[in-house]
């Protein structure tokens, strides 16, 4: 890929409407951790509503993300991305419009399919008009941004379920994006470069088809039992979900145009920053899932209340960010580290308090929990991606995103499923957090001792 000739100006202006565009995504993605008890009460949908309406738009996300990284690569950056971003906003106003359950699930399948379209082709188009050196410093604006947006979504969707606007209840939590999403594609219109794609790439057809299959297995496998109890359908679905994506890592290694592209998983770096990050993700979007349901389900709290219950987790994301930033070209991996440890005294605190325990009582491991996800999100993404190369960037950008939302579904899936099936509830749900967030602790040191020092 050739860098394009772009003003400094125009080049962090393009970054900030990728950027939008990637907010907007996330934001939609989390509202439901907030919404789904009242989207669910007010269209008569019950459990299975709660958990199919994050899980559902997780589900058309990662099973077509990869695959929406290389169409980029072959037909233009810049139409797929306003393509994503068109149909996105349409999708949105589907959802705010929705009568019953199964109108609202279709209509957040859509959203994660135009998503996926719009998400990988950030990366790549950053990759063309960034010079080489000041990339890195480019990227490393996703995961902050990215972290902080998804504690903002269940924040936001508090305020405007109470605020009850025009009587519209939880609707105008979609329908914003009327406003937002006409205003990101009114931007990226005048600012993104053009860009014509290369009709000489090759889609890997099967490929997708085996990594779709995988994705859908492991999705519905854990959202139906997490819905319905762990059946023999349940875990069969899982089964051929694990079968599809090893057929898919052979793939990988045998198919003349892979979908990920054989010399990223050959960076180790790479590699392992997407399973912590697979792992890491799922624990703390579980949590984040479950203590809302708790704060709303078990203290009575009001969306507002539940949503101001989560807000040190958002304080504690961005003072954690900006302190990161400074300081891991020192620490590198350690940071991560750092990083789950506050995770987990924050998520053990939880565990000593009485359960009814509400308030201000909450609001200290809540910002520890924070402080852990700031510190692990911008380092997470910097070590992970930090040393790609530029025609790499579709490839690798599909990949994370997909391992994200597939962290997001199998943590709210699993954390959900403990919740409602198990007694205490809070208490098994915390103890599977902190079993998982150990596990992230091995995998640090799995990774290259340091971030890539020209970032920096």
């Amino acid at each position: 890929m050739t860098t394009l000739t772009t003003a400094p100006k125009s080049r962090w202006a393009i970054l900030a409407v990728i950027l939008i565009a990637d907010v907007l995504d996330l934001l939609d993605a989390t509202i439901t951790n907030i919404a789904a008890p009242t989207i669910a009460r007010d269209l008569n949908g019950g459990e299975a509503l709660i958990q199919w309406l994050g899980a559902g738009y997780a589900l058309a996300l990662g099973v077509l993300l990869v695959v929406g990284g290389r169409l980029g690569d072959k037909y233009g950056r810049r139409r797929l991305f306003l393509i994503g971003l068109t149909g996105f906003t349409v999708a949105s106003v589907a959802c705010g419009l929705a009568v019953n359950p199964e109108s609202i699930i279709v209509a957040r399948l859509l959203q994660g399919s135009f998503g996926a379209l719009l998400i990988p082709q950030g990366f790549g188009i950053l990759g063309s008009v960034f010079p080489r050196e000041e990339i890195g410093k480019a990227f490393s604006a996703f995961g902050p941004t990215l972290g902080l947006s998804a504690v903002a979504g269940p924040i936001l969707a508090g305020f405007l379920i109470d605020a009850d606007l025009l009587g519209l209840g939880w609707r105008p939590m979609f329908l914003i994006n009327i406003l937002l999403g006409s205003a990101a594609i009114i931007a990226a219109l005048r600012l993104l470069p053009p860009d014509d794609g290369d009709l000489a790439v090759s889609v890997d057809g099967v490929g997708s088809g085996l990594l779709g299959a995988a994705m859908l297995g492991l999705l519905y496998g854990l959202t139906d039992g997490s819905a319905h109890g762990w059946t023999a359908v349940s875990f069969l679905c899982m089964a051929v979900g694990l079968v599809f994506f090893a057929l898919f890592c052979r793939r990988q290694v045998t198919a003349a145009s892979p979908l990920i592209q054989p010399s990223l998983l050959k960076n180790r770096g790479f590699t392992s920053g997407l399973v912590l990050g697979l792992v890491f993700f799922a624990a703390v979007s579980g949590l984040l899932y479950v203590l809302s349901l708790f704060m709303q389900n078990a203290l009575g709290y009001t969306p507002t209340q539940a949503a101001l219950g989560l807000a040190p987790i958002a304080v504690g994301i961005v003072i954690a960010s900006i302190a990161g930033y400074q300081l891991i070209a020192k620490l590198g991996r350690n940071l991560i580290f750092i990083g789950l440890l506050l995770t987990l005294a924050g998520t053990g605190w939880l565990l000593t308090l009485d359960p009814t325990t509400g308030g201000w009582v909450l609001a200290l491991p809540v910002l520890l929990i924070g402080l852990g996800m700031g510190a692990c999100f911008g380092t997470i993404y910097d070590v992970t991606i930090g040393d790609i190369e530029p025609t790499e960037a579709g490839s690798a950008s599909g990949s994370l995103g997909a391992v994200q939302q597939l962290a997001n579904g199998i943590g709210a899936a699993a954390v959900t499923t403990v919740y409602f099936h198990t007694a205490p509830a809070m208490t098994s749900s915390l103890l599977v957090v902190v079993a998982v967030v150990l596990v992230s602790c091995a995998l640090v040191w799995l990774l290259p001792r340091n971030a890539q020092p020209q970032h920096h």
